[in-house]
């Protein structure tokens, strides 16, 4: 019976992952049964090794113990069948999320933010360093952080360090704690208790990360640009534009570049938006640098001649830019110079987010869009042509292999037993005052999108949002 069931699997799987299988599901020495699992997930379309093929899931402990061919029958106590128009793809994995969680409840938090992201397929985030109080620059900091998610994640958590001025003796013990890096500004933040950086002392960072064996992150606008820059204010969006011009960012990223290059440092530029920088980055990358770049969905979903007088549910920094640039940017990812797609999720309350009464240059910049990001990417990925598989690469598997998250991202024997059931044909239209996140404030809403998350599985079991499943990760655990 074993060498027909390890044909099979060879030819659907691949005879390393055949191997695997041939492994896990065995038989019991006394009864020829199959080892019982603790759940089984059985698809017509599995996403495994970039492939979506017919396939059962074995979930022993929290992880994948088996991937056999449908109708092999593994024995579980639970089994769940997917619908035909769906699809079993890997949890998602965010590592830009704000929860602003303790000190700025009211802006998110963790119950809402891990909700809204298990609502969208999101099975991991990580939690930036701001916009929180304190925010996450010392070993206190990040002890009273994750104090504060006590009986609230819904999905599992790791959390980012910060570099301001002041505290590069906090890196080391913060990298000990489980940090996944380090975030810096090269500009106000936007808040006071995050101070910005210059690039000397974000160099004086960066070889302190890199003997630490870390990474840092950088907000990559140039402030000297944006100071010499226009600041009409009021209501007209390409006012705005001009305000936070193409150059402050490649400013910015020629000075990561460079200081990364000097260093040896791991370096990743945030939420790139300027497509002008993608051949500086390229020639970065094939003179050895160690660089990688995100970009976001509200940058490869939304432009600026659609912007109205007065939207600023649209705004943020570094801004969303013109038509020509959103679709440079498509071709960024689809070359490979982009290597993955996060939120950048930055809620606020709806006083700050509409502060000034249309006012761009007053308004609190930041995009709300944690449950929405895989709708709004493939709605956009399948108008160009672009597989799902590719975008469930750009939003799982490299997210999660940059930052070390080594038992994310994937559908594999070993791996987490994360998954999003997703039904990529499905359309429906965004309603802010439905979505999971605190505040009903996005400037999707009332937007058509295609492809909806039916339901997220964490370590194997279905997500519940009354009941918080999800774990602290540390990097290196």
């Amino acid at each position: 019976m074993a060498a027909p069931l390890l044909e099979r699997v060879a030819a659907s799987l691949g005879a390393q992952i055949a191997a695997e299988v041939h492994a896990e599901v065995g038989v019991d020495a006394g009864s020829g049964a199959p080892a019982p699992y603790d759940r089984v997930l059985l698809g017509e379309r599995v996403l495994v090794d970039g492939a979506f093929i017919p396939a059962e899931i074995g979930i022993r402990d929290g992880a994948i113990a088996a991937i056999v061919p449908l109708g092999t029958g593994l024995a579980s106590a639970e089994t769940d069948r997917l619908a035909p128009d769906e699809v079993l793809i890997p949890g998602l994995v965010d590592t830009h999320v704000h929860v602003n969680e303790p000190g700025r409840t009211e802006w998110e938090g963790f119950a809402s933010a891990t909700r809204s992201a298990a609502a969208g397929g999101v099975t991991t985030i990580i939690d930036m360093p701001l916009n929180s109080i304190p925010p996450t620059i010392s070993v206190a900091a990040l002890d009273e952080k994750r104090a504060a998610t006590a009986g609230q994640l819904f999905v599992d958590v790791g959390f980012w360090g910060g570099v301001v001025p002041g505290n590069a003796d906090e890196i080391e013990p913060l990298v000990a704690e489980g940090v996944f890096g380090f975030k810096s500004f090269l500009l106000p933040s936007g808040v006071d208790e995050f101070p910005h950086i210059s690039a000397d002392e974000m160099e004086v960072a960066m070889r302190r990360i890199a003997a630490a064996g870390s990474m840092l992150v950088v907000h990559a606008e140039d402030e000297h640009v944006i100071d010499g820059a226009p600041h009409k204010g009021g209501p007209s969006y390409l006012d705005f534009l001009a305000s936070r011009p193409h150059e402050a960012e490649d400013t910015a990223i020629a000075q990561v570049i460079e200081r990364a290059a000097r260093t040896g440092v791991r370096a990743h530029v945030l939420h790139l938006s300027s497509a002008d920088s993608l051949r500086q980055i390229a020639e970065a990358r094939a003179a050895g640098v160690d660089l990688s770049v995100e970009t976001c969905p509200h940058y490869l979903a939304l432009f600026a001649e659609d912007v109205a007088a007065g939207a600023t549910a649209f705004k943020c920094c570094p801004p969303i830019r013109e038509a020509s640039n959103r679709d440079a940017l498509w071709i960024g990812l689809v070359d490979g110079v982009i290597d993955f797609i996060v939120s950048d999720h930055s809620p606020s309350t709806p006083e700050l987010k509409y502060a000034g009464d249309g006012d761009f240059e007053v308004a609190w910049g930041g995009i709300a869009s944690l449950q929405l990001g895989l709708p709004l990417i493939w709605t956009e990925a399948r108008a160009r042509g672009i597989r799902l598989e590719q975008v469930v690469d750009w939003m799982s598997a490299r997210p999660a292999e940059r930052v070390g998250l080594t038992t994310k991202g994937r559908i594999a024997v070993g791996a987490s037993a994360d998954f999003a059931v997703f039904a990529p044909e499905a359309v429906f239209t965004v309603d802010a005052a439905a979505l999971e996140h605190r505040h009903p404030v996005t400037p999707y809403d009332g937007r058509e999108l295609t492809g909806v998350v039916r339901s997220t599985y964490l370590a194997g079991t279905p997500v519940d949002r009354e009941r918080a499943q999800g774990r602290m990760l540390r990097k290196n655990s």
